[in-house]
């Protein structure tokens, strides 16, 4: 082999869509490069517009674009694969660039730009290969006097405000001269992700603090890359290494593929058509997001023809979103994919306050730790000592802010359902006075929960629904009166912002955000809201009642029962945490509508080894024995069946209960072995290690051939200190917290689809089924 091949994240999407025998013939060209990129028959070409960017032939009609990375220390020639397309589809001006924040190699494809917009920018497309005759060109025309310019959509923007926080440079001056948001989602068809979230977030209405904040920052690297290191800039970036399982990928489809495959047990409730809100529940593993994916692509297929996006799939985080992206990606054309709006539900919010709020007065938005700190802040300064912080904390987020209340009285009618013990009008009073201090502290301080953001861009959707019904009524009032076309009253310039409103892993959301949702979609048509939930899943404390927050799912409830990822046998380990055999500690899981949920009939269709259950007399001796684990884990993946080998990067993960000993681990693991460890952040893997280590909560939505769960002991999970305190002083609070600190376990737990190893030192923990 003389040359290494790489496959784009783009470039892998692409080859999914093709023809089978396409696929087939990249398979053969594949071969053929990584023996002799200098074959003749590959008639390898440079592009004009980027020398960086060569063309070569898979067959007569397809072409594959490649830059090259860098050469090996053994001498192999390094290139990732940008594009896999036809060659009516390749164009000189393509261009590939190492972007200056995140330092990821990212390919800018101006082909699917609107003509309007590159004739604005003076860019013109020249087709890398001829596809027939020229056509007589004739006498030249009089060009016609060009309309005046309408004003650009981000015309309160600079070029290099644009280039600090990221957009690439080919895509900068063509965004500045956009004029609708139609244009701009045709400019951003094929745009880089984070070139993407940057336009769309200042198109919405955030401000360059904000869009640095939340978009920026997370990818941003710690010093400025070296934008003419390739190399570097691929190990950066997750790709796929086009090794001897490439035929298996494909003919079969990649370890990607399940993710968005229907089983026919599944199709229930897809296609139908709901007279209000409708829920689907499930255990981890039975395709809820797979339902809710296929559930976009029916209704999406059903909408009139335009190029708004009136269909929004939302869910809790960002990495979820990026995943969920991918997969539609994989199930509807990108004209489709461009009518749905894909966020996460924190970043919603903050579109609806940028567009309610000046510019220069937004607050900083913190995590609830921050608040946290300042409720005990504040009661230490008042020497209270009657109420905990954290309990006052949720009382604020999912009482006071989760229903919008007001004023005082408001909150002593205010419903608490799920929130443990009851509260005299008295202490009501006195609650409420604490909170008036604690939210003056926060705008002292220039601040704001996420959770005040949330309540916030509720209180604004409810209104702006509120004044769509108010215009409905006037139109129909007058109907009878006005002329016929006439608009005075504005009903049809103000709209709901969706049809269709699709929530990926609901249980996780806040009151205050279904508040907004349900503001967001015109509850008078048919199918508005889908919902895929689970809460033996809800690893955050947002207790919900959806009816009464609008949210109307009775009658419209359906459950899926059959896992197509975790074994029977790590099943089984993993009921047991949320439904123990002893009676008496069984918890109670709601249903999101003050009814029970169950596990009843959850069962899976894989088989594999039951999960190894190992007990350490200390820490050091727990991580030798994970060391030993991965590093026979590792080598069993690396050999495939036929005896060849392959990465078994991204296919082992360790799981442990808190961030502290997610530092610990890596240490261990790097003095001590050679393995080699990405750490799980809120964006995805940080790194490129061949294992995955992170806290419980981060694995949520991931899956993994092969997992470790070490430190689960009795005092780490749960944490004793953070629950014992309750035992006696809040009895109904230390059972929500037990029940959350199961279903983190039981998540952990279910993200195995293969092999499971559980360890600890000292006594195991208490939801062990040992």
């Amino acid at each position: 082999m003389t040359a290494r091949l790489s496959l784009y994240r783009k470039a892998e999407q692409e080859l999914h869509r093709l023809d089978l025998s396409v696929k087939g013939q990249f398979y053969n060209f594949c071969h053929s490069f990584r023996d002799d990129p200098d074959r003749p028959g590959l008639r390898m070409k440079k592009l004009k517009g980027d020398s960086r960017i060569w063309s070569a032939r898979i067959n007569q009609s397809y072409r594959a674009l490649l830059a090259p990375t860098g050469v090996d220390p053994d001498g192999t020639q390094s290139w990732l694969v940008v594009a896999v397309r036809h060659r009516k589809d390749v164009y000189e001006e393509l261009q590939v660039a190492v972007n200056r924040v995140t330092g990821e190699i990212e390919f800018v494809d101006l082909s699917v730009v609107g003509d309007s917009a590159l004739r604005r920018a003076g860019i013109t497309l020249t087709p890398a290969e001829p596809t027939g005759p020229a056509e007589p060109t004739g006498v030249p025309e009089t060009p016609a006097p060009r309309p005046e310019p309408e004003p650009a959509l981000l015309a309160g923007y600079t070029a290099e405000q644009l280039r600090d926080l990221g957009v690439a440079d080919q895509l900068i001056d063509l965004a500045l001269t956009v004029t609708d948001s139609a244009e701009l989602d045709q400019l951003l068809e094929g745009a880089p992700m984070l070139s993407k979230d940057v336009l769309y977030g200042l198109a919405s209405g955030m401000d360059l603090d904000e869009v640095r904040k939340e978009i920026t920052a997370p990818v941003e690297l710690d010093r400025r890359p070296d934008l003419d290191d390739f190399a570097t800039a691929l190990v950066r970036m997750k790709v796929t290494t086009v090794d001897e399982d490439l035929h298996k990928v494909i003919e079969e489809g990649d370890f990607r593929a399940w993710k968005v495959f229907l089983h026919p047990t599944q199709e229930r409730g897809i296609h139908r058509d709901y007279n209000g809100p409708a829920r689907v529940s499930g255990g981890p593993g039975t395709g809820k997001t797979i339902v809710a994916l296929h559930r976009v692509r029916h209704l999406a297929e059903r909408l009139p023809p335009g190029r708004d996006k009136p269909i929004l799939l939302t869910t809790f985080t960002k990495n979820l979103t990026t995943d969920l992206r991918l997969r539609l990606a994989s199930l509807i054309g990108p004209d489709l994919l461009a009518r749905v709006d894909i966020a996460h539900i924190d970043q919603l919010a903050a579109r609806v306050l940028g567009e309610n709020t000046a510019p220069g007065t937004g607050k900083q938005r913190v995590y609830d730790q921050v608040a946290l700190n300042e409720m005990r802040q504040l009661l230490a300064e008042l020497d209270e000592r009657r109420w905990e912080p954290g309990f006052l904390l949720e009382e604020w987020e999912q009482v006071i802010l989760g229903q919008s209340t007001a004023t005082r009285s408001a909150y002593f009618q205010a419903r608490r359902a799920g929130r443990g013990r009851a509260l005299t009008r008295p202490e009501r009073h006195h609650i409420w006075k604490i909170i008036e201090q604690f939210t003056a502290r926060l705008d002292k301080l220039g601040i704001e929960t996420w959770g005040q953001a949330a309540e916030r861009a509720a209180r604004f959707e409810i209104e702006r629904a509120a004044r769509i019904q108010a215009l409905r009524q006037a139109a129909t009032d007058n109907e009878v009166d006005s002329p016929a076309g006439d608009d005075s009253s504005g009903s049809r310039r103000l709209g709901y912002r969706y049809r269709h409103i699709v929530v990926d892993e609901g249980q996780d959301l806040r009151p205050a955000h279904w508040k907004m949702l349900r503001a967001m979609a015109d509850p008078e048509l048919p199918n508005d809201m889908f919902i895929a939930a689970d809460t033996h899943q809800r690893i955050y404390d947002h207790q919900v009642s959806l009816g009464a927050l609008g949210v109307h799912i009775r009658g419209r409830a359906s459950r899926l029962t059959l896992s197509y990822r975790t074994t029977r046998q790590i099943l089984a380990r993993a009921l047991h945490v949320v439904q123990p055999a002893n009676g008496n500690e069984k918890p109670r899981f709601d249903d999101l509508d003050d009814g029970d949920d169950t596990l009843v009939g959850y069962r899976s269709i894989l088989s594999g080894p039951v999960p190894t259950l190992l007990a350490y007399d200390g820490w050091h001796d727990e991580l030798a024995g994970l060391a030993a684990t991965l590093t026979a884990w590792r080598e069993e993946l690396s050999t495939a069946s036929n005896g060849s080998r392959r990465d078994p990067s991204g296919r082992i993960a360790v799981c442990v209960a808190d961030r502290e000993l997610v530092g610990e681990t890596i240490s261990y693991l790097a003095a001590n072995t050679e393995i080699t460890c990405a750490e799980l952040t809120k964006d995805g893997p940080s790194g490129e290690g061949h294992v995955h280590v992170g806290t419980m909560h981060r694995f949520k939505g991931l899956e993994y051939e092969r997992l470790a769960i070490v430190a689960a002991s009795d005092g780490i999970i749960p944490n004793s200190g953070a629950l014992e305190r309750y035992r006696t002083d809040d009895p109904p609070r230390y059972e929500r917290e037990q029940r959350r600190a199961r279903s983190l376990l039981f998540v952990a737990m279910t993200r195995a689809r293969d092999a499971l190893t559980i360890s600890w030192h000292g006594r195991p923990s208490r939801y062990l089924p040992i």
